[in-house]
């Protein structure tokens, strides 16, 4: 028999909005164990974004974090010797993660000058419900779609 699970650890709220998810995006943007320097950045970013938008930042980011947040996603399962792609929800937890991730990879693509400048467009882009992570969030839901067939597979 499996131990028990491991225990969630809580994450402490930031120092300015007093936010725990902040934390959790900063963490996933740290480098290296540079976290004054994450928060210098994310900080930055949405200073940015205040700017552009002529709202307040933090609000535009809860927004693009949820329109990026996937609510199904695939996972591989086999049967009988072949795989099957099958939909399932994803879990609250997962879904925070998985949309921090995307958000940040997708904004270390982008070309702008600094990190600052690249996650505040992505923050942009993905609160008006464009941008390559939310894209990323529409390919999962369509595949999601596409594989409806197999969801009596459940794993």
């Amino acid at each position: 028999m499996r131990k028990s699970r491991p225990q969630k650890r809580i994450c402490a709220p930031d120092p300015r909005y007093n936010d725990p998810l902040v934390t959790r995006f900063v963490n996933g943007l740290m480098y290296d164990g540079k976290k004054s320097t994450a928060f210098a950045i994310f900080y930055n970013s949405l200073e940015i974004v205040g700017k552009k938008v002529e709202e307040d930042g933090l609000e535009v980011w809860k927004r693009a974090l949820n329109n990026v947040m996937p609510t199904v996603e695939v996972k591989a399962r086999r049967v009988g010797g072949s795989t099957f792609q099958i939909p399932i929800e994803v879990p609250p937890a997962r879904k925070i993660a998985v949309g921090i991730k995307w958000m940040i990879g997708y904004a270390r693509k982008r070309n702008e000058k600094s990190m600052a400048a690249r996650l505040a467009s992505e923050i942009i882009a993905a609160s008006k419900g464009e941008g390559a992570s939310v894209k990323k969030k529409e390919d999962t839901h369509k595949m999601a779609e596409a594989n409806k067939a197999f969801s009596h597979f459940k794993v």
